[in-house]
């Protein structure tokens, strides 16, 4: 299930808490500093895949009649556009196999994005999105909602290219990077699976859960 966060207004209620029970418990052992890489990356990709249930709750239904082995039925299928996925490099690439399993014909693109050490802010190194991105409605994702210099650029980026219909999927935000996000794209929904407190000095969710794409890939 996802809450709709109300506090702030209008836009507020373009960010939606994804508090389903599953996720919750998941999002509890993927936290843990315990937790190694390869129990980190399958939670990461488990969690994405629960979570891509609630993002794609708006997609259009058509009706179509199914023959079945005891008559013809009257159902709902999927109409209208197709779906994009377009990961933040290198950290929303675990976040990629959970959605596609769930929707296997979505076109997959990428952002590459580093944030400086000094600055915080988001520096372009790669991009390569889907030929049809109007057409698409594209989910945009990044474990981490930080300062939101990063989701920022990358919505922008993507806008730039003919891309409209947008969503920004992360599993721990940031109050901070909440509010950069709307203040840029208040056209953009946000879903996630946790708000936590702030952010500290060097410009990581506390409490969070450290740095996603060095936990994802055992790196340091």
């Amino acid at each position: 299930m996802a809450a709709e966060c109300t506090a702030g207004g209008e836009l507020m209620s373009k960010v939606h808490l994804i508090d389903h029970p599953l996720v919750q418990h998941k999002m509890a052992i993927v936290r843990d500093v315990k937790t190694g890489p390869k129990e980190f990356r399958e939670l990461v990709d488990e969690i994405a895949l629960l979570m891509a249930y609630e993002v794609t709750r708006d997609i259009a239904l058509e009706a179509k009649e199914v023959e079945t082995p005891m008559g013809k039925a009257s159902c709902q299928m999927i109409a209208g556009k197709k779906v994009g996925v377009i990961p933040i490099l290198r950290a929303g690439l675990g976040m990629v196999n959970g959605i596609v399993e769930l929707i296997p014909a979505a076109k997959v693109g990428h952002i590459g994005l580093y944030r400086d050490p000094e600055s915080l802010k988001p520096v372009e190194y790669y991009c390569k999105l889907p030929p049809d991105i109007s057409e698409r409605d594209l989910i945009v994702v990044d474990p981490m909602l930080a300062t939101g210099g990063s989701a920022v650029a990358a919505i922008r980026f993507i806008k730039e290219k003919g891309g409209r219909n947008i969503k920004l999927m992360v599993l721990i935000a940031a109050p901070e990077g909440i509010a950069a996000v709307q203040a840029a794209h208040p056209d953009v929904e946000v879903f996630t699976a946790a708000i936590d407190e702030k952010l500290d000095s060097r410009g990581y969710i506390v409490p969070g859960l450290g740095d996603a794409g060095d936990r994802l890939f055992g790196t340091k």
